[in-house]
């Protein structure tokens, strides 16, 4: 088995001796944040509370660098479905489905020797004492457990590229005996940087750009402009299922949506030809930095990348930022497509981004769009639609939705 994958261990009738299942949980960056380190630890902490509710009420018990998920009445099960939520949680490297046992060696073989059973292949032992004051170093505690199950079970010992690794932690009170693990998210754990505001398309790349920037520590909510009345409910339907799927990052997701499509009229109406495109994603960020302000939000989000469709170019970012003072953050801004879109499947959302649907920005769009927008001219057809009215009455019209992850 690859120590990447979580051990499934059937309870036996020689289980480990007042042994108990738990989750225990490795820290990333968050470790590195010295003077500020408990303001970060205690936020995760929380978060890690809130993602694994609808499953268990948990203890979280933070030590140095790692932190043990507990709950009343622990079965394998159980402790990997908590194992499985945890991962998507930021600010977490790796988790791990562990054994809780006593803090004497005869606890830690026969949990070592649990794990093991009916296992096949070469292994090795790996001891960590995070309490010094513990009686054998850990290499002699990986002698000792490695020869034990030796001779129990015969397995072979490989120090370099072992088929199986034990791992065994001896920590103040207890020790932790696990082998496996699985990969978490990273990163910092959402709510730390503020909050933002993600225009949300239907597309690929939009919720790739808010997954890395809640990766980044930022609470996002989601905006997202339908053709309507103009268009079906597809879109919307295509936004909400994205957004729920993203709310595994963070909990308590937001989805603001706006119908477009009698704005995208008048902007058509305007004369605006081949600077359409651009009048109306300048139109959509002044929307988006209103409802930001209401909702304390300090900065948009988008899925730009430099050059990836003819209304991305620098200069037509540079037209774009023009439009509002809030600083508007692009992830993707350095990523080609297969990048994006290989980070979308990593995230579960490319299956729903190729979904058919009427997407508003290519509504009533030109033939062929303006790859070099001059701002003064843009200005012009602004002025003769009174955007900021437009705006103000597009913010009134916004209906919110609370996708939740895990929802049928």
């Amino acid at each position: 088995m690859s120590t990447l994958e979580a051990p499934t261990v059937a309870v036996r009738e020689n289980a480990p001796v007042d042994g108990e299942p738990c989750a225990l949980l490795k820290l990333g960056e968050v470790v590195l944040k010295g003077k500020n380190r408990e303001l970060f630890e205690k936020r995760l902490a929380d978060n890690v509370r809130t993602a694994v509710r609808p499953i268990a009420k948990v203890d979280v018990i933070r030590r140095h660098g790692v932190f043990i998920v507990r709950t009343k009445d622990a079965s394998v099960e159980l402790v990997d479905r908590i194992v499985q939520r945890i991962s998507d949680v930021m600010g977490i490297v790796w988790v791990h489905r562990a054994w809780r046992v006593g803090k004497d060696v005869a606890s830690v073989e026969r949990a070592a020797l649990e794990l093991m059973a009916d296992r096949e292949g070469s292994f090795a032992v790996r001891s960590k004492r995070r309490d010094k004051r513990f009686p054998l170093t850990s290499t002699e505690l990986d002698r000792q457990v490695g020869g034990k199950i030796n001779d129990v079970y015969g397995n072979p010992v490989r120090l370099k590229n072992p088929d199986i690794t034990v791992s065994i932690e001896i920590d103040r009170d207890e020790a932790f005996v696990f082998s496996g693990g699985v990969p978490g998210a990273g990163g910092l754990p959402v709510g730390m940087s503020g909050r933002a505001l993600v225009l949300m398309s239907g597309g690929i790349d939009s919720p790739v750009a808010a997954y890395r920037m809640m990766r980044r520590g930022l609470r996002v909510d989601y905006l997202h402009f339908s053709g309507m009345p103009f268009t079906g409910p597809e879109s919307i339907y295509k936004a909400y299922a994205l957004v729920r799927e993203l709310d595994k990052f963070q909990g308590g997701s937001r989805l603001f949506v706006v119908p477009f499509g009698k704005a995208q009229q008048q902007i058509k109406s305007s004369g605006a030809d081949r600077l359409a495109v651009i009048a109306q994603r300048r139109l959509m960020l002044r929307t988006g930095e209103l409802l930001a302000h209401r909702m304390r939000g300090a900065a948009l989000i988008t899925g730009d990348a430099l050059g990836q469709v003819s209304s991305q170019t620098l200069a037509n970012i540079t037209a774009l930022d023009d439009a509002v003072e809030l600083p508007i953050l692009r992830p993707l801004v350095g990523m080609d497509k297969s990048e994006i879109m290989d980070q979308a499947r990593k995230i579960r959302t490319l299956t729903i981004s190729e979904l058919p649907d009427e997407d508003c920005c290519t509504m009533l769009a030109p033939r062929r769009a303006e790859t070099r927008a001059k701002i003064d001219d843009l200005r012009q057809i602004e002025k003769r639609l009174d955007v900021n009215e437009l705006a103000e009455q597009l913010v009134e019209s916004v209906q919110e939705h609370r996708p939740v992850y895990g929802d049928a």
